[in-house]
């Protein structure tokens, strides 16, 4: 690594130490009068110019008193003579968001040129990942989980029949109790479902509809199980899935036969 490599990450490790400790003259100290910041918050347009930097951090160092961080995971630095950029990845987020997204990661890169000898930041790009869902996506995932459930039936594979149904189920059935709740009651119902037919069993639901939004998807359709060569038995299906990091799992069943 060069001397203005060194000089440059040292810069950047100060800055962000500087940031976490809300010392807001040691986080302007070595930025350009004419810095462009293009930030996760509005405006669009970006921040232009120090003082329209310096306004951004006050609120930002209020959010992280409160017991947000803002460490340096990883960085790279690349220097010219007189450019040079890095790019890294930030832990920031609070203790509550860090629980729930551990590997989330800010994405920065900054731009840097020399003035009078030294180096100083000109421009800075800051950025998480867009993770909205894409809803056509969910729902494919949750047709395939379906896929899966029709293959696994057929061969008689409780294992991978149960694997994508939550611990905590609660699943309304044809018949038998009220209600069965838990994975190791619904896993029960799977496997006599299974044995009763000593033939490979043929499941599917021909019209099987699927609304996805956010972590949560439904489906619901006409469940066609037939056991071997014997009759087809038609019944109502509806099932909710919750997204966990595994997959889509089941969290709840509901069929039925008409009345009457």
């Amino acid at each position: 690594m060069s001397d203005d490599e060194h000089e440059i990450r040292a810069l950047i490790e100060r800055w962000a130490h500087a940031v976490h400790a809300g010392d807001l003259d040691t986080v302007l100290a070595d930025h350009a009068g004419d810095i462009v910041m293009f930030d996760v918050p509005p405006p669009q347009d970006g921040v232009r110019g120090i003082e329209e930097y310096a306004a951004t951090w006050p609120p930002f160092f209020a959010w992280q008193a409160s017991g947000g961080c803002f460490e340096i995971v990883e960085l790279e630095v690349t220097a010219g003579a007189d450019v040079a950029f890095a790019h890294a990845l930030l832990r920031c987020n609070s203790p509550e968001g860090l629980a729930t997204h551990p590997s989330q990661r800010l994405r920065l890169t900054l731009g840097l040129r020399k003035e009078g000898g030294r180096w100083v930041v000109a421009h800075e790009h800051h950025s998480f990942p867009d993770e909205s869902r894409i809803v056509e996506e969910d729902e494919r995932e949750v047709r395939e989980v379906h896929r899966r459930w029709a293959e696994d039936t057929a061969a008689g594979d409780l294992d991978a029949l149960t694997a994508p149904i939550a611990e905590d189920i609660v699943s309304y059935e044809h018949e038998g109790a009220m209600a069965y709740v838990g994975i190791d009651e619904v896993r029960e119902v799977c496997r006599a479902g299974l044995e009763a037919s000593p033939e490979p069993v043929r499941w599917e639901i021909p019209d099987l509809r699927v609304v996805a939004s956010g972590d949560l998807a439904v489906s619901w359709g006409i469940d066609e199980l037939t056991p071997g060569e014997g009759e087809t038995v038609r019944s109502r299906g509806t099932r909710v899935f919750h997204r966990t990091e595994q997959g889509w799992r089941m969290i709840h069943q509901h069929l039925s036969f008409p009345a009457g």
